[in-house]
């Protein structure tokens, strides 16, 4: 298992938030005011993270780009030559299926996709690769949805690439030289201002094309207040991405 993996898990929350409980009850005798402090921000940090209010307002922030119209989808073709879906990981073995699945995330790409492909006519290509180092690829996980679940062939497949930056270079590699330089990409819309980033860097004219908003009402009693369990972890996600929006410049020339 790479190290990134443990760094990311352990310094990004909520994982931090859990180091600083787990610090501040180390310290309560020693250092009871840096304890109290350190107990502080940690549930502080988490009941934030669990608020659905929170969720929406930090996705008014990472979410950028707009919805495409649904007039615009039929003659998305005048402005993009290939639609380029975004791998998101997959489920492992549900026996439910007898193999691994496309995730959630994955499939809300993949039907988006596939009404914009009917819609406009234009080929598509999925991109991910051995997310647990073993095949398929996310890429082959998607093509075969793609096609047994929404009735669309998608004519390539990406199936090396492990982060969003690799998704854009190595599509590159397989569309650029067939002349293909405009691309709708279909991804999260708290996704797709580091997809726009990292395909235009590529080389890439970007049509983007956003899907399952956060940044929309939550319409959750008393105003998203509450603390619910699904908001940590899409909490976890919109952090996680900004620290890829600031990173992704640092990192990538």
């Amino acid at each position: 298992m790479p190290i990134r993996y443990f760094v990311k898990q352990l310094l990004l929350p909520p994982g931090i938030f859990l180091l600083l409980l787990v610090l501040a009850w180390w310290l309560r005798r020693s250092r009871p005011r840096v304890a109290g402090v350190l107990f502080a921000v940690g549930v502080g940090g988490l009941w934030v993270m669990s608020l659905p209010v929170a969720v929406e307002w930090g996705a008014r922030v990472i979410e950028r780009e707009p919805a495409l119209a649904q007039g615009e989808w039929s003659t998305l073709a005048g402005r993009a030559d290939a639609i380029v879906v975004l791998g998101s990981g997959r489920e492992r073995g549900d026996p439910a299926w007898g193999s691994d699945q496309p995730t959630g995330t994955g499939l809300e790409r993949q039907r988006y996709a596939a009404r914009l492909a009917k819609a406009s006519g234009l080929p598509v290509l999925t991109t991910g690769g051995l997310h647990y180092g073993t095949p398929p690829s996310e890429a082959q996980l998607m093509a075969d949805s793609m096609r047994d679940d929404f009735g669309v062939t998608v004519r390539w497949k990406e199936e090396q690439s492990r982060t969003t930056w690799e998704n854009a270079q190595m599509s590159a590699e397989i569309l650029l030289p067939q002349g293909i330089r405009r691309v709708a990409v279909v991804t999260q819309a708290w996704h797709m201002p580091r997809a726009v980033w990292s395909f235009e860097k590529a080389g890439f004219e970007v049509v983007p094309a956003p899907v399952g908003f956060w940044s929309v009402a939550n319409a959750r009693p008393l105003g998203g207040w509450m603390p619910e369990y699904k908001s940590i972890w899409q909490s976890g996600l919109l952090i996680n991405e900004a620290v890829g929006q600031v990173a992704y410049p640092l990192f990538y020339r």
